[in-house]
């Protein structure tokens, strides 16, 4: 499996949204509040809407949102 690699902030909400069933709950700026219902609760995270997220950032919101980072590469 690929390594986690750099992706624009507008990719990471579409993948978020579309393959792991968040929606967006706000926008302030150029950052994108995501949420999600799940069975332990709402988690929520947010993704700053830059050409390119750091590795380091893209894990952030991936721990805050509780996505294994496994799942998300497979959409990469």
């Amino acid at each position: 499996m690929p390594e986690l690699r750099k992706v624009s902030g507008e990719k990471a909400v579409k993948i978020l949204c579309n393959k792991l069933g968040f929606s967006i709950s706000g926008r302030t700026g150029s950052h994108v509040r995501l949420s999600k219902e799940t069975p332990e609760g709402k988690v929520g995270t947010v993704v700053p809407i830059h050409s390119e997220l750091k590795i380091g950032t893209l894990k952030g919101i991936l721990k805050l949102a509780k996505v294994d980072e496994e799942e998300f590469k497979k959409y990469l």
